[in-house]
């Protein structure tokens, strides 16, 4: 899930001083005849979506007089090291947006609270399980537990330059056909003509974005055996995207070199100059071509590559409740109602990423043609757990063995021997000193 700035200044401010454990004023419990009052703590950021998610709570507040909600808005920056502090001191906010990696920490110091038996069936039936297995984690104490309701997720398609596709004559995928990775390989090298590319590869942060596709080769690069440990893994299946990323862009030469350092959004002036043809991309970054493209620059949403499979990994943006809220009865409530298919819909339309609501994906504004939604949103069913997510260890694994591991691969700067001894050896190291 694609990590934005908001005013962090105003998160800690709103984190240390607007959250007081969700009581009535000074977060004591209410008194009699006086409104539960509630403080959500969201991490929205875009207008767009800021404004879906106040709209929503207004509703909720002009609907629900004896519950009343505080937004209280926060910043994906400093929202974990600001949890933390709050947590500590009995003043998290009663209901709180995060993404579903954060929760497994929190929920193993029981900071958070067992939604297992408290989400209405309703509610639980619209999100697929596979959206539940995201927010499913061990309490530390050997139970399962679901520790948020996810309603947000992203998937990785590819945005292209519909005008230089439809010169080449190649054929347009669709959800139910879509290309397969060797296809992809060789429309982008039919493309790449002219001192222009076929696509281009976007690796400033590679891991993510690598792991989440090797899925659709059965790649986990992570291994669990029969002593309980965990232990990398890169054999045939987490090789076969990492290689065919590297020969678009050294053997095929087919991959715009000049966009390999840069982040997501940085290749997209040259994307709208005809450079190169398609950018892999999560659906998030529709929203930026839609709105900064110049009007007479045709584009389409591709579906996802398919490999044996069309797998992804799966992040879910979630709503969880604090242990020590005074309320948690009327905080799953308000999630509820926040969660409606209805809302799940403003709120993907919001943030331009796909609702985990069946009901919600079935929305007329969810399946349009416009600015590749209909595609997008078929996407959600290649979605599965992300593997690497349950791993213990995994952010450092993450930073400072897989980003300049990837990094140095991509680059040409070792081969991909090395780079999988390289993220074998040096990543066991790391993650034995989370399993002693």
């Amino acid at each position: 899930m694609r990590i934005k700035s908001a005013l962090a200044a105003a998160a800690i401010v709103a984190l240390a001083a607007g959250c007081g454990g969700g009581g009535g004023a000074d977060g004591e419990a209410a008194k009699p005849g006086e409104p539960v009052k509630l403080d959500f703590l969201s991490l929205a950021w875009q207008k767009e979506s800021v404004a879906a998610n106040k709209a929503i709570v207004q509703a909720w507040n002009a609907a629900n007089p004896n519950i009343q909600v505080t937004y209280v808005q926060g910043s994906w920056d400093t929202v974990n090291d600001q949890l933390v502090t709050s947590f500590a001191g009995g003043e998290a906010p009663d209901v709180i947006h995060e993404d579903s990696p954060a929760l497994s920490g929190f929920a193993a110091q029981g900071y958070l609270l067992d939604l297992k038996d408290k989400v209405p069936a309703e509610l639980k039936s619209d999100i697929p399980q596979a959206a539940w297995d995201t927010v499913t984690f061990d309490d530390g104490k050997g139970n399962q537990g679901v520790y948020g309701v996810p309603f947000l997720q992203e998937s990785q398609v590819i945005i292209a330059n519909k005008k230089l596709l439809d010169g080449a004559g190649v054929r347009i995928p669709t959800p139910d056909n879509p290309w397969t990775w060797d296809e992809f390989a060789e429309i982008s090298k039919k493309l790449t003509k002219d001192g222009k590319f076929g696509t281009a590869w976007p690796m400033k942060a590679p891991v993510n974005k690598t792991l989440n596709l090797a899925l659709n080769f059965g790649g986990t690069f992570f291994q669990t055996g029969a002593d309980g440990k965990t232990t990398v893994k890169v054999g045939p299946e987490e090789k076969q995207v990492l290689q065919r990323i590297h020969d678009q862009l050294h053997k095929d030469k087919s991959a715009d070199p000049a966009a390999l350092g840069q982040g997501t959004a940085d290749p997209l002036p040259a994307f709208y100059a005809g450079k190169f043809a398609m950018l892999p991309a999560g659906v998030f970054l529709r929203q930026q071509v839609a709105e900064q493209a110049p009007k007479d620059f045709a584009w389409v949403t591709l579906p996802p590559l398919k490999g044996t499979s069309t797998d992804q990994g799966a992040v879910s943006q979630t709503l969880s409740v604090a242990t020590d809220s005074k309320h948690p009865e009327e905080a799953m409530k308000f999630i509820s109602y926040f969660l409606n298919g209805e809302n799940q819909a403003k709120l993907a339309k919001g943030d331009w990423l796909l609702p985990t609501s069946q009901q919600a994906a079935a929305d007329p504004s969810m399946t349009t043609e416009e600015n590749g939604w209909a595609v997008a949103t078929a996407s959600v069913k290649n979605l599965v757990v992300a593997p690497f997510l349950k791993v213990n260890g995994f952010d450092e694994w993450k930073s400072k063995v897989a980003t300049p591991t990837l990094q140095q691969y991509y680059a040409n700067k070792i081969s991909l021997d090395e780079a999988a001894k390289q993220l074998v050896d040096e990543g066991n190291k790391v993650l034995e000193r989370y399993q002693r």
